[in-house]
């Protein structure tokens, strides 16, 4: 797939490398040259590991609002049930 770099410097990327690098508005990317080439990528989330009840679970340290879709939520739901099940003795 192929970009065009604005007068500005802007670049858009493509819908189908968004979609599969889960890259979405507000997304803050790093931009790195590697031999030759550019590399982008999300910069990671900075997050704390708290406990609450049985779970631990990642905090952002910067305050920054999670990024879900409805979708999103329900896919982990259904995986979360999934697993459960799955661990139940019979």
């Amino acid at each position: 797939m192929n970009a065009t770099i604005d007068r500005a410097g802007r670049l858009v990327v493509p819908k189908p490398i968004r979609e599969a690098a889960n890259l979405r508005p507000g997304t803050q990317v790093r931009f790195r040259l590697a031999d030759g080439h550019v590399e982008i990528e999300p910069v990671p989330m900075s997050v704390t590991l708290e406990r609450s009840g049985e779970l631990v679970v990642a905090v952002p340290t910067e305050g920054r609002p999670p990024v879900l879709t409805q979708t999103d939520v329900a896919e982990a739901i259904s995986a979360i049930r999934a697993q459960t099940s799955s661990t139940r003795p019979e």
